[in-house]
């Protein structure tokens, strides 16, 4: 009787310890990190060895369910194959396991650098959405973007690099200052 006891008692530690499993056996997976890194810095590079993308932030959790990474205090340093720098900055992040895809939450900014006669673009709001691969970045929060003396404001925006487009929504603010002229010698 006592051993019927034990084995029921271990049965039942066994099965409340282990993972839920779905219908083929297999454990699934909790919400929960597999491994955190503290003040951290993550390098991705290109197929010819320049730098793709830098990732810094002060802590980083890896859920292996969704495959995302929640980093607190972030900056990303992305740079596409034609040299174009994009910098993002946020008191939280999610992204995706392949780093293409990042949330921006609390303080986000990110800045597309600009190169030659092309003047920097810079998005601030509270959430911004970038697709680094694709260039884009959305939010559905008000958002402010600067680019050089002009500034518009807005309730939403979507900007897509590949065709210059930046889509706004909701109540819009804009301001056009005058673009800066060349010095005469």
């Amino acid at each position: 009787m006592l051993m019927a006891l034990l084995a029921a008692g271990t049965w039942w530690l066994v099965n409340k310890s282990m993972p839920a499993s779905d219908t083929e056996g297999t454990p699934r997976l909790r919400h929960e990190p597999d491994y955190e890194m503290h003040n951290f810095t993550v390098q991705r590079y290109h197929s010819n060895g320049s730098l793709k993308a830098r990732l810094e932030g002060e802590t980083l959790r890896h859920y292996p369910d969704t495959d995302t990474l929640e980093i607190d205090q972030v900056r990303v340093h992305a740079i596409s194959p034609d040299g174009r720098v994009i910098t993002a900055v946020a008191r939280r992040a999610v992204a995706n396991g392949a780093g293409t895809e990042v949330e921006l939450f609390g303080g986000a900014e990110v800045v597309r650098l600009g190169s030659g006669t092309e003047e920097a673009v810079q998005f601030r709001s509270e959430y911004l959405h970038a697709f680094l691969d694709e260039e884009r970045v959305v939010s559905n929060q008000p958002v402010t973007v600067v680019q050089g003396t002009s500034q518009v404001r807005a309730d939403g925006m979507e900007y897509n690099r590949a065709t210059g487009v930046i889509r706004f929504s909701g109540r819009t603010r804009a301001s056009f200052g005058p673009k800066p002229t060349a010095a005469t010698p």
